[in-house]
């Protein structure tokens, strides 16, 4: 088996996941494929412990189905559940903004620290946690934790999905756009503005990804 650049960073579970994500993703690891932890921890150059925590990981948030004493299993993306997961977020990011208020003007200043960094990355897991960070950092303030942890969720859920969008530079510039409406509508003190602006940021990624789902399916189609 072709070995693949070794992993050096220092949170090497958290890269293993990464690469591994990746690999299902692009359909080097295929739906209903068992994982083979030696095969792979090989293939990665890393040993046993980290490979089975970024497995653990990847289960967690749907990439992968463990089965006890058996093993993981690599999960079917799907169209069917993109679309059960996607349009969670639009519903819940709002309210939470709603309930956090209008963020101070050194928190609307970081935000813009953080989108104009996103805009400038090139790597789409890398745009993806500075995504992520933005969204969290906007509806810090938020009170309720319940809440806040239901879009922890549903953001670990759809990240495979997203791999996908964020690797289409089009869609990152459409994305940082998006985030400027919402910190302008911030800046305009205008709460309201905001969470309507926040709900069409988590719309748009909706369409591009399932246009990839749908070329995806008919590749694999072909290919059994």
């Amino acid at each position: 088996m072709q070995r693949s650049q070794r992993i050096v960073r220092d949170n090497i579970s958290d890269d293993v996941a990464v690469k591994v994500r990746d690999m299902i993703v692009d359909g080097r690891l295929p739906a209903g494929e068992r994982i083979n932890e030696v095969h792979l921890s090989e293939q990665l150059g890393v040993s046993r412990t980290p490979l089975r925590e970024a497995l653990a990981k990847l289960a967690q948030e749907g990439a992968l189905r463990s089965i006890a004493r058996i093993g993981y299993f690599v999960r079917e993306l799907t169209l069917e559940e993109f679309e059960q997961i996607y349009d969670i977020r639009p519903l819940l990011d709002p309210e939470a903004l709603r309930l956090a208020g209008l963020p101070s003007r050194e928190r609307v200043e970081h935000l813009r620290e953080v989108n104009e960094k996103m805009g400038h990355t090139r790597d789409a897991n890398a745009i993806i946690d500075l995504d992520d960070r933005w969204h969290f950092e906007l509806i810090a303030e938020c009170p309720n934790q319940v809440l806040i942890d239901l879009i922890k969720q549903f953001a670990q859920r759809t990240r495979r999905y997203e791999i996908a969008l964020m690797r289409e530079q089009k869609n990152v510039a459409l994305a940082t756009d998006n985030h400027k409406a919402i910190m302008a509508a911030l800046r305009r003190r205008d709460l309201e503005a905001a969470c309507t602006a926040l709900r069409i940021n988590l719309q748009t990624g909706r369409e591009p990804i399932v246009a990839w789902l749908k070329t995806r399916e008919r590749k694999v189609g072909t290919a059994r």
